[in-house]
């Protein structure tokens, strides 16, 4: 019997869409020769791509039309 996140780790962009994540993304934060730079990922978990700060990123996806969602 798969888990849960098994079966979260498979599921398909399409699947995504039908739940309406595709207007969803989200920030985190990385380090890239030695400084933190913001990765912006689609709900997929594609990345989408790289910023300097938390404000560029916001804009990013703002301008996008896509709404940033808090991960824990």
């Amino acid at each position: 019997m798969q888990s849960s996140s098994d079966r979260l780790r498979k599921i398909s962009k399409n699947d995504l869409e039908k739940l309406g994540l595709n207007g969803l993304a989200y920030i985190r934060p990385i380090i890239v020769d030695n400084e933190t730079v913001f990765s912006v990922h689609a709900a997929d978990g594609s990345r989408l791509g790289v910023v300097p700060t938390m404000e560029v990123a916001m804009i990013g996806l703002e301008q996008g039309n896509l709404h940033a969602v808090l991960l824990q």
